[in-house]
């Protein structure tokens, strides 16, 4: 690591912090004694991403974010819960090992993300990515949700 002050290359370690993805390294460079921090991101191995047209693309966590971000606008869900799904999804994708991934598969993933941080937001999201174009369709769409709540009141 090269000291941002003299360019000297001798710098020590003095602390390090992990977090989550990162890890911040506070340094000092042997030459000037300047003190500098870094941060270390870990880099995960995520599948492509095969796309309706036949091109590969590399998933993009953030892309799925404002994804979750447009479904969720004006609904009372918060942006940890939303990271938090984010992060599931990418945890899935990292443990799955696999090397590419349809985007339906994808948007099926993130159909069951919304589905349990907001189901408004999984209709939402549902009538675009699944194309609904009738009434009949949204019902069918709402049927499983439309049982289990007349289960609810009926107890």
């Amino acid at each position: 690591m090269r000291c941002p002050q003299c360019q000297h290359g001798d710098c020590r370690v003095i602390e390090s912090r992990p977090s989550e993805d990162r890890v911040r390294r506070r340094r000092e460079c042997q030459a000037c004694r300047t003190r500098f921090t870094t941060m270390e991101r870990i880099e995960y191995k995520y599948p492509l991403v095969v796309k309706k047209d036949g091109s590969r693309e590399p998933f993009d966590r953030d892309k799925v974010l404002a994804g979750f971000r447009l479904a969720c606008r004006k609904r009372p869900v918060t942006p940890d819960d939303l990271e938090a799904a984010a992060d599931r999804l990418a945890q899935r994708l990292r443990s799955s090992q696999m090397g590419e991934l349809d985007s339906a598969q994808l948007g099926r993933m993130v159909l069951d993300e919304l589905q349990q941080v907001d189901m408004v937001a999984y209709v939402r999201f549902a009538s675009v990515y699944l194309e609904i174009g009738s009434a009949g369709e949204f019902i069918e769409l709402l049927d499983p949700w439309l049982k289990s709540e007349r289960k609810g009141r009926k107890r």
